[in-house]
């Protein structure tokens, strides 16, 4: 059950600075939707890495619940989103239950894959379900590989992305690996899909989960040179990856999202030596000692990641001095020619 309500100081963050920051119009290209009462969790999504402190936020999000949730937390606002199943949820069970939500709301939708399909089973899934594109996910490789050793291609194979490049597709790509973006190998495999397949729609999200600034390194050296990468900041809220981000590659190639239910998270970020902390209210998420990326605090203006990722955005644009409608085009632009909308 969809029990969320934002308090007085989400309110108050909400109307003082970001309504008028953001367009009247936004499209939110990374939302997770899945319902606890059909989900399976999949034997790979725990033994192959993924954060653990994300499955602390919400039990599930339907599609009536989204609709409910952008209302709220955007009110005044008209709220397109790009949806996808859980990364931890079998994949078929979760890609039935976009499939309905996407026919019940109109949702423009990504097709949730396993290394493991064929390129003729994935053409045929995604044309007959009416899908963009693909959201595979590291988790959903080869078991045997360790989580730092997995690469990009153990998780999304050339042959699908033959099929992807054929198609026009979008594929948004969540990055594995310990140094995130500057690893020399996640970078060298981002440019040889840009080479090798250059009528994907390829959206690296998270900013390559650049969490810290020290997770950037000099990738952009590298990626900056891509002429069709697209990025978006999604459950990222790291001014300096931001900003280094519209700095190599320009505004029009930077997405809003949100990753709903996650981005429900009551939190701020702090990042210490490089690795960054999620500061959430002392008890709301239970015992959080064992969660490597978890702290604590008794302050209570604590509002949530969802707002923080428009606070990051908005100080940046600030800095930068981004015009309306550079900003028109991160929040919503981007996406609808992305989307073909």
């Amino acid at each position: 059950m969809f029990t969320f309500k934002p308090n007085a100081y989400d309110k108050h963050v909400y109307e003082t600075e970001l309504q008028d920051f953001l367009p009247d119009k936004i499209i939110d290209a990374h939302v997770h939707i899945w319902d606890k009462t059909r989900q399976v969790r999949s034997a790979s999504a725990s033994s192959n890495g993924g954060s653990k402190w994300t499955r602390l936020v919400a039990e599930d999000l339907t599609g009536e619940d989204l609709i409910k949730c952008n209302q709220l937390l955007l009110p005044g606002k008209e709220v397109t989103p790009l949806v996808f199943g859980s990364c931890s949820c079998d994949t078929d069970i979760a890609n039935d239950m976009v499939l309905k939500d996407k026919e019940r709301f109109g949702f423009p939708a990504l097709y949730r894959t396993s290394y493991e399909m064929t390129g003729e089973e994935l053409e045929k899934a995604v044309i007959e379900g009416g899908y963009l594109g693909l959201k595979p996910y590291l988790t959903f490789c080869p078991p045997y590989i360790p989580a730092p050793e997995i690469r990009i291609f153990d998780f999304l194979p050339h042959h699908q992305l033959e099929v992807c490049n054929k198609h026009g597709w979008i594929v948004m790509l969540h990055i594995a690996r310990d140094k995130r973006l500057r690893d020399k190998v996640n970078v060298a495999q981002l440019m040889e899909i840009e080479e090798r397949y250059p009528n994907i729609k390829l959206i690296v999200a998270h900013i390559g989960r650049a969490y810290a600034k020290e997770d950037i390194g000099d990738a952009f050296e590298t990626l900056g040179k891509s002429k069709n990468m697209l990025f978006d900041f999604t459950a990222n809220v790291c001014d300096d990856a931001i900003r280094a981000c519209i700095e190599a590659v320009g505004p029009k190639r930077l997405l809003f999202g949100t990753d709903l239910p996650i981005a429900l998270m009551r939190m701020y970020r702090i990042t210490e030596n490089g690795v960054y902390y999620n500061v959430v209210p002392r008890g709301l998420y239970g015992d959080v000692s064992k969660e490597a990326h978890m702290r604590e605090t008794d302050e209570k203006d604590v509002t949530i990641m969802y707002y923080e990722q428009i606070r990051a955005m908005r100080r940046v644009a600030e800095e930068l001095k981004l015009t309306r409608g550079d900003i028109e085009d991160i929040f919503y632009n981007n996406a609808k020619r992305l989307l073909g909308r």
